[in-house]
């Protein structure tokens, strides 16, 4: 075992040990699937995952810090499996350099006890036909995905008890990152490597078109810069007819397909997902794009809206959510508030000023600020009978059904969150949303509203070592951002 390592030279050891682990997998699958020879007790031990370590023995008063996070309350050692170090690297490196500078700890890798699944190891890149194998015989032979063992204990506040006493340190362990990359690269269609760390969330495809053709033109003018897009398709500044070929991109073979504009310092990428509508996918892709540990992701949508002031292509930015879509009561109860973060607030409402070029009394009529109600049931306004009195109380002011889910999964994953939706319809008031009114909408308000989520971006982007609100950090909570 590696001791008294700096950050960098700790990373340099799990990358070393990770490829290792990695390569005697795909050794040894490869073996078994061509001779049918398993792997032996002494190659089986290689299979496993690297461990960092960090030992807090501290002197003295603790520092005190204003970050939200790089902490560590208690004296005593921190661990955490580690997977696809290189990729994580620049976030290691920062996270371990921040408490070695404040709290002077000791740094160690190692072997885990945690070994790597084999499906995990498999991206189309090495070769391997495990279709060839039985899958009971690789079960018996190799370590597979086993999903009791993988979860959100530490996320959710459990006390994890390891039998060296050691606290988490980070949120997610490997085999859950593992677990994570997978689903990512299997519903948006893209690299998980090419999510970037600024995220819009949008549930139509009409966003998409406009988010292409911005992002087409950054690639135009930002050197290095490319546009991933589903199944495979990645748009350079060499690319003829660059636009075509991003909007001709398979994305109807992927469930909430994605598009990334990567740049080389990644800082400046923006990812943008079509999550489609209802809130079991909201929660479905936040659960795997957390383990990325991104800024900040946004919701960028359309909404109903509650008010007979409101008209069609209005802004509502949400200020408070109301939970009804159920998707999560079980993980974050409904007597649990989830706060509006501040700096997002803040920045939203500076872009919508900026983009829609009104002063600040001309926005105020065309943007509301308040509560957004989300229901799980597209058809709720056939319970408005029923729902009347709670909306009345709840004094919201619009209603959709991914927002309280992206909203309460940001705070619950520690990631930073806002909504910002445009009325396409008012359900209470006689307009719906029929064909032609639809399409004059689109056309007015997608443009506007798209360009005011990624203007959001870049000034956070400016603010970042402030954005990771104390908000979302627990009493006991792991030292990692």
């Amino acid at each position: 075992m590696s001791r008294s390592l700096t950050p960098e030279t700790a990373v340099d050891a799990l990358e070393a040990l990770h490829a290792r682990a990695v390569e005697a997998l795909q050794i040894a699958l490869r073996r078994f699937i061509e001779t049918g020879v398993p792997p032996t007790p002494d190659e089986r031990a290689l299979f496993r995952y690297p461990e960092l370590r960090v030992r807090h023995r501290p002197v003295g008063p603790p520092p005190k810090l204003a970050r939200a996070y790089g902490q560590l309350t208690w004296p005593g050692d921190y661990a955490v499996s580690i997977t696809q170090p290189k990729a994580f690297r620049p976030y290691l490196t920062e996270q371990l350099k921040l408490l070695a500078e404040d709290y002077g700890v000791s740094i160690s890798v190692d072997v885990s006890d945690t070994e790597i699944p084999y499906s995990f190891i498999l991206d189309g890149s090495v070769g391997l036909d495990v279709e060839r194998a039985p899958p009971s015989e690789l079960a018996r032979h190799f370590p597979y995905p086993q999903l009791a063992a993988v979860g959100d204990a530490v996320v959710d506040g459990e006390m994890i008890e390891r039998p060296d006493g050691a606290r988490p340190l980070a949120l997610f362990d490997a085999p859950r990152i593992d677990y994570s990359l997978k689903r990512l690269t299997h519903y948006t269609g893209t690299p998980w490597a090419d999510v970037q760390p600024w995220i819009l969330f949008t549930n139509y495809q009409r966003y998409v078109d406009e988010f292409v053709r911005w992002a087409v033109e950054q690639v135009k003018i930002i050197p290095g810069a490319a546009l991933s897009c589903p199944g495979g398709v990645t748009v350079t500044a060499e690319t003829p007819d660059p636009e075509a070929a991003a909007l001709g991109a398979p994305w109807r073979k992927y469930q909430m397909p994605a598009y990334h504009l990567v740049t080389p310092d990644r800082d400046g990428g923006v990812t943008l997902v079509n999550i489609g509508v209802g809130p079991s996918n909201a929660k479905n892709i936040t659960d795997h794009l957390a383990v990325l540990r991104p800024h900040c992701w946004l919701m960028v949508g359309h909404c109903g809206g509650l008010r007979h002031t409101q008209r069609i292509g209005d802004y509502v930015l949400a200020h408070a959510y109301w939970r009804r879509d159920k998707v999560l009561d079980d993980d974050v109860p409904l007597d649990i508030p989830i706060p509006a973060i501040a700096e997002v607030q803040v920045a939203l409402q500076q872009a919508a000023l900026a983009i829609s070029g009104e002063d600040r009394e001309a926005l105020k009529r065309r943007l509301r600020t308040g509560t957004v109600v989300s229901y799980a049931d597209r058809n709720w306004e056939l319970n408005y009978l029923r729902e009347r009195r709670h909306l009345s109380q709840s004094r919201a002011v619009a209603v959709d059904m991914e927002s309280a889910c992206i909203a309460t999964q940001g705070f619950r994953l520690r990631v930073p969150y806002g909504v910002l939706l445009c009325v396409s319809d008012k359900p209470l008031h006689g307009e719906i949303k029929l064909p032609g009114a639809a399409d004059r909408f689109y056309e007015r308000a997608i443009g506007e509203h798209l360009r005011i989520g990624l203007a959001t971006l870049d000034l956070l982007r400016q603010t970042k070592a402030s954005l990771h609100s104390r908000k979302l950090r627990s009493f006991d909570e792991p030292a990692f951002r």
